[in-house]
């Protein structure tokens, strides 16, 4: 059984090893550690392996708190103390930036961080019937596997939430569709939870029945989704309360359908919102671009500090929600929303939205390197950009700062997905 000591996590929070030249990637192995491994996949150049004894452990190991984990995919990290999950992502951070950007930053910003439970308030559930398993299954997809985890609590999700899965297992079990239903959405507001169920078919009256009853015991509203995501429609029960998300520190409450985007962590989002409006630290009477806006998470805080607000969006369906949030929140008149591709901005396209003084970039995995490509010459002063990727992060880091004449002020991880590898971060950019 091969041995190795490990150096330390890539993106995916494996451990990194080395043995004759080849990089090991050892799954469930922490920095510092040495291990006992077993190879599941072998390359030239690399192997993928998982742990099977540790002989030295690190003293930031700590025993996972949920019953699923190594089995359930939804997470890769529990078995690292939560103070030191944040800071393997700082390092993840400042690591993507000099090696895929040559950028090191000026500052590291103090991390955002929170609860490292209970956080998760959207979720993509799958559901499959496995007769061999006991019957229906309802969670996240097994690691590296299509295969449904056969879970019976998250401890990322709210409480009330978690307690839902046995039940959901025993409602959908006795739908006639049970075979057909292959998807739940949630989506947690401040006044509602959302189950947007993915039907294949169309449900019959026992269904209906089935549903309203679950929907009543358990407070919950259930959505029917017949095709894409734009097809989701409310079924029961049909009162007046909504999905929406607050933002105390400007008065903002978000409204959004439970198939749109929003930030899965909710208090998370508060503190980034809070955070990037300082770095941005817009002016009343300046023009503020607010790219990839979605349906108004930062724009609508721009706009509450006197300046105007344009909110650009490639989804028209967004920019119609977030025209009703910024009307609702007694914006509308500090705001404007533009619908355009930005994956695919020239530099005519970017100076045909007039001049910003600021501008905020939250693109999504994919990143914005078309939009900083076509910054021109009089482009913003500064930009704060909000990435979920550090690759794509430190791609379009490179381009701004080596050829647009921006420097790199500061950057820092926003903790959004505690337990697992997944790495949000924010930086400032600043007109040399």
């Amino acid at each position: 059984m091969p041995t190795g000591t490990i150096e330390s996590l890539d993106h995916e929070a494996r451990g990194i090893a080395r043995l004759d030249g080849k990089t090991i990637f050892v799954e469930g192995a922490l920095p510092g550690e040495r291990v006992e491994y077993s190879c599941y996949k072998k390359k030239p150049a690399y192997e993928m392996a998982r742990v099977d004894r540790v002989i030295q452990a690190s003293a930031s190991r700590v025993e996972p708190k949920c019953p699923h984990f190594g089995v359930c995919g939804g997470c890769s990290m529990q078995h690292l103390d939560p103070s030191a999950q944040v800071a393997a992502k700082q390092r993840l951070l400042e690591s993507s930036l000099w090696h895929l950007g040559r950028l090191t930053a000026e500052q590291m910003y103090a991390p955002i961080h929170g609860l490292p439970w209970g956080y998760r308030f959207r979720a993509r559930l799958s559901a499959r019937m496995v007769p061999k398993k006991g019957g229906m299954l309802i969670g996240f997809h097994e690691r590296r596997s299509s295969y449904v985890a056969d879970m019976r609590q998250c401890l990322n999700l709210p409480r009330p939430v978690s307690d839902l899965l046995m039940p959901l297992r025993e409602l959908i079990a006795a739908l006639s569709i049970r075979t057909a239903m292959p998807q739940i959405e949630v989506a947690v507001g401040a006044t509602m939870t959302a189950l947007v169920l993915r039907i294949l078919e169309p449900i019959d009256a026992a269904d209906e029945d089935l549903l309203r009853d679950f929907a009543d015991r358990h407070d919950i509203v259930f959505y029917l989704q017949p095709q894409g995501p734009a097809s989701a429609y409310r079924f029961y029960p049909l009162d007046e309360r909504r999905l929406s998300y607050l933002l105390p520190d400007y008065g903002i409450e978000h409204a959004f359908s439970p198939t749109e985007f929003t930030q899965v962590n909710h208090a998370i989002n508060c503190v980034l919102v809070r955070r990037a409006m300082a770095l941005l630290d817009a002016r009343p009477g300046e023009r503020v671009a607010d790219m990839f806006c979605g349906i108004g998470n930062f724009t609508l805080p721009i706009a509450r500090s006197g300046a105007r607000a344009v909110g650009v969006e490639g989804n028209l369906e967004l920019t119609r929600r977030a025209g009703e949030n910024a009307a609702a929140n007694g914006l509308a008149g500090q705001v404007e929303y533009a619908a355009a591709n930005l994956f695919e901005a020239t530099p005519e396209a970017f100076a045909a939205l007039g001049k910003f003084d600021r501008m905020l970039i939250d693109p999504p995995r994919e990143g914005a390197a078309e939009l900083v490509k076509a910054i021109g010459e009089d482009g913003p002063f500064r930009i704060v950009y909000v990435s979920c990727n550090p690759a794509t992060l430190a791609r379009d880091a490179a381009i701004l700062a080596h050829q647009k004449g921006y420097r790199l002020r500061g950057a820092g991880v926003v903790n959004m997905f505690p337990n697992t590898s997944h790495v949000e971060s924010i930086a400032l950019f600043e007109k040399a």
